[in-house]
């Protein structure tokens, strides 16, 4: 009797296990012929609080490995939302691209099979200006792209990035920065497309759409402004809500209303006095009454805990959690922190319902639901070949840093160069680097100014290289070399030993050993090398350091971040913590001769990578030493070019605008020779230039110019191509002139300081070339419009020169009189065209609600009758044609 009873108890549980496999497989959210709303709504309606808030969470396996643990250690039946950044290249497979998909599709074929209801995770990434991951391609940086003035190329770059982005597994990127980066001193204003709403509008929209077009996520961030008081990274802001709709917003509604954006990232910091990832009126007022936004916020890494922990709105993460859920925030990221138990606890406190957090959840599955993942949730590995800097890709990437850089100088004709001239001297810091700024790639080949410039040479010509300088002002040099060895088979060999780990401690077996000849590493975002990840990293240096002289001598170590340091036997430095950019100082005593073991300890944990140990010896004769030879090249050459760069970054927002270190006084002994002195900038903001300015005999701006770089530098230098890139922020004259911008509303009083004019050093819009055009008379196709009316203004634009050439045409307009003031100008048009020399061109622009609209006194979007004043020209100060047209009242 017993065994018939287990045996019908065994056959109801079979029947009831398989009854509910056949309800699950069945169930409507399953169902693909189904609408969206439907099955959003099934689904909820099965899923747990616990489930819920699973939705609400991300994974980050790099963190995960931190503790030795994977995505599926820590999975449970709940599931997870989303995941940040699968791959990492091992050499297993045939190419990055592939690892990163096969890790994709391992990870959501967990989440699937291992959880309850199987709803897929959105994987992300960044890609500002390429997939930030091993191998992939890397363009020239967003205020690069901004400055090439070209929709069109944006959208084709764009396509690549998509492409790169979607085959390795990836549904969402944390992409575009369409922040307004209106003071040059914010570190990420490289990240940006410069100053002007249009203009960002423009470049994001383009942005978006490539990665819409294939069913990826893009999340326009920072959400309103990223930049406060000093120009500082996520300082509060007081900004009224008239300049927020007319600077700030603009951008981040284009690319929903436009480009089909579904996610947004608010800012770190606070707005009006709430942090903008707890504000109602920002996260659902703004973005989902007023714009429609149908998709789901998420937050700025750790973003929320800090409204606890930095904006003291909130007591506890419980609080934290009820306000940001009540405001709109849908998504934690990195990690569950705040949207976890504090989350749950809230809830069961009565600070907010459940129903509350079924608004954040329909939001994030409405949207899988819309991409197809429950339909097509993995990636085609095969896909992936061919598709990661591919010759095509490249050729792309080489075409966008040709058009994005800019030339600010060029006196007497200095350029274009000769390529068969005998010797060409090429200097700077790091002339022989390929600098592609932060949030990039890694991995793949790159070509440095140095390079590019020998590819391009004559056979003849000989190419002179000199370092010149420090490109950072430490308070000490690196030690030379010469004065360190490490122990070989029992005898001395120069350099120290680097062992190097991919983890945040020296321990265990290192990723790879190598011999550094110094300790004196600035790697910025990018890593040691392509074993290590791109942000987490450690090494121990081990050697003798041999002294030179008998005394007391200081030593300096620079580290971003911990660091440990012993000195024969001696503990100089033992501080193991995350810290921005200190120099720590110790005072040893030295003997000539004698050799001293050394060992050096360091850890890098996300985002900018240094390492110096210096010394006070010969620290003038030192830094002069370098900047003599270094104008003894240039006196023996026949040209100059001199490679300068800055440091910025985010967490890395600077005091003022001149070029760090001893760049300046390189620029003027090198000019100092009488060789003709062509000044190349790296960096992705303004600089100022009044103690070298007049030394230069060129200045060309080539921004962060991508992994083709070098080559098209090299192009331009030597007149292969002729430059027409066109700045996107104002440079200054000087840093007292910030907040600086071309479009500002009228003075109240004077323009100008009393030692100082207030016009800028070069303008937005501004850029020379190497043959000159010429611009005919505005023609309108109607005078008078009606406020719901448009209106086509056209000019002939004509190249005067004697070489092939393209003009940026920029469009401005003012409203002459307006019922609140309105800044003096404003872009509202640009076009970037190709003309052979003596060729005429005729370029139309369209006016209509979209671009004469404004906010009146009561903050309505409206077409006020009136005047307006059209101007085109070459850049917001060199307006070559004006013109007026009517609105005519109801």
């Amino acid at each position: 009797m017993k065994r018939h009873h287990v045996f019908f108890t065994l056959l109801i549980i079979l029947s009831l296990s398989t009854a509910y496999v056949y309800a699950a497989q069945t169930a409507p959210y399953k169902n693909a012929s189904l609408p969206v709303d439907e099955r959003v709504a099934d689904l909820i309606s099965r899923m747990t609080l616990e489930e819920k808030i699973a939705q609400l969470n991300n994974y980050f396996p790099a963190w995960l490995a931190r503790e030795g643990k994977t995505v599926e250690d820590v999975l449970t039946s709940k599931g997870v939302g989303g995941i940040t950044l699968v791959d990492s290249f091992t050499g297993e497979m045939s190419s990055a691209a592939e690892e990163s998909a096969v890790s994709a599709n391992k990870i959501q074929r967990v989440i699937i099979e291992k959880t309850r209801l199987g709803i897929p995770a959105i994987i992300h990434s960044e890609a500002c200006h390429g997939l930030t991951a091993y191998g992939a391609t890397s363009f020239p940086h967003a205020i690069a792209l901004a400055a090439t003035f070209n929709e069109n190329l944006m959208g084709r770059v764009s396509d690549v990035i998509a492409t790169e982005t979607r085959v390795s597994g990836f549904r969402q990127v944390l992409s575009p920065v369409v922040n307004i980066a209106r003071d040059p001193r914010w570190g990420r204003t490289q990240e940006t497309y410069g100053e002007d709403p249009y203009l960002t509008s423009r470049m994001g929209v383009a942005f978006c759409t490539g990665f819409t077009r294939q069913g990826i996520i893009t999340t326009p961030k920072h959400f309103v402004a990223n930049f406060g008081d000093g120009g500082r990274d996520s300082n509060a802001i007081h900004f009224s809500e008239r300049l927020l709709r007319e600077v700030y917003f603009p951008a981040y509604k284009a690319c929903i209303q436009e480009a089909g954006a579904l996610s947004v990232m608010p800012a770190f910091n606070t707005v009006d006095g709430r942090p903008c990832n707890a504000s109602h009126w920002l996260l659902t007022d703004i973005l989902r009454t007023d714009w429609g936004f149908e998709g789901y916020t998420v937050c700025d890494y750790d973003a929320i805990v800090e409204v606890m922990s930095l904006h003291k709105t909130a007591s506890s993460k419980e609080e934290a959690a009820a306000q940001a859920i009540l405001a709109g925030m849908d998504r934690e990221l990195p990690a569950p922190n705040v949207y976890e138990s504090p989350l749950l606890d809230a809830v069961s406190h009565g600070l907010i319902s459940e129903w509350d957090i079924d608004k954040s959840v329909r939001r994030i599955l409405t949207v899988k639901f819309r991409l197809g993942l429950f339909e097509n949730p993995y990636v085609d590995p095969d896909e992936t070949r061919g598709n990661y800097d591919s010759p095509e890709h490249r050729a792309l990437a080489l075409q966008a840093a040709r058009e994005c850089i800019v030339l600010m100088k060029n006196a007497d004709g200095t350029l274009p160069l000769n390529t068969a001239l005998g010797t060409i001297a090429v200097i700077g810091p790091d002339a022989d680097v390929a600098k592609l700024g932060n949030y990039s790639g890694y991995g793949m080949p790159t070509v440095s100014i140095l390079q590019g410039i020998k590819n391009h040479v004559s056979g003849a010509t000989k190419v002179i290289h000199e370092h010149g300088t420090y490109f950072v002002e430490y308070k000490y040099p690196a030690i030379p070399p010469e004065h360190f060895f490490h122990r070989e088979n029992g005898s001395l060999k120069p350099g120290l030993k680097g062992e190097y780990y991919d983890s945040l401690e020296p321990e265990g077996e290192p990723a790879f050993i190598r011999i550094d000849e110094n300790i004196a590493f600035d790697w910025g975002g990018g890593i040691a090398h392509p074993d290590l990840g791109a942000d987490v990293f450690s090494v121990r240096w081990t050697g003798v350091m041999r002294a030179p002289v008998t005394g007391p001598c200081t030593l300096s170590f620079t580290s971003n971040d911990g660091a440990r340091i012993r000195f024969d036997d001696n503990l100089l430095l033992d501080n193991w913590n995350d810290r921005g950019n200190p120099t720590d100082y110790f005072r040893v005593n030295l003997e000539k001769g004698r050799e001293y073991d050394i060992s050096i300890e360091y850890y890098e944990n996300k985002w900018n990578a240094r390492a110096i140990l210096g010394w006070d010896l010969g620290f003038a004769e030192s830094e002069g030493t370098k900047i003599a030879r270094a104008a003894k090249a240039a006196a023996e050459a026949d040209a100059a070019v001199i490679m300068t760069t800055i440091v910025e970054g985010e967490f890395w927002d600077r005091g003022d605008l001149n070029l760090p270190g001893y760049q300046e006084k390189l620029i003027s002994a090198v000019a100092a020779t009488g060789t003709p002195t062509i000044v190349v900038l790296v960096g992705g903001s303004a600089i100022t230039m009044n103690k070298w300015l007049a030394d230069a005999d060129a200045i060309v701006n080539a921004w962060y110019p991508g992994e083709e770089g070098g080559n098209a530098v090299a192009e331009v230098l030597f007149g292969k191509y002729n430059p027409a890139g066109r700045l996107p922020i104002t440079f200054p004259r000087d840093v007292s002139q910030l907040p600086l911008h071309y479009n500002y509303k009228p003075s109240g009083r004077g323009f100008d300081y009393v030692s100082m004019s207030a016009v800028p050093q070069f303008p937005f819009g501004y850029g020379m070339s190497y043959t000159t055009f010429e611009y005919g008379a505005l023609s309108f196709d109607r005078q008078t419009i009606r406020p719901d009316g448009s209106v086509t203004v056209s000019v002939d634009v004509t190249n005067t020169g004697d070489r092939e050439g393209d003009e940026v045409v920029q469009l401005y307009l003012h409203d002459e009189i307006a019922s609140v003031s309105r800044p003096v100008k404003e872009l509202k048009g640009f076009k970037r065209l190709t003309l052979k020399s003596g060729e005429t061109k005729r370029v139309s622009f369209t006016l209509g609600p979209d671009k004469l609209s404004m906010f009146d006194e009561g903050m309505n979007h409206v077409v006020e009758p009136g005047t307006f004043r059209v101007m085109i020209g070459a850049s917001s100060s060199d307006i070559r044609a004006e013109g007026t047209f009517d609105v005519a009242g109801n």
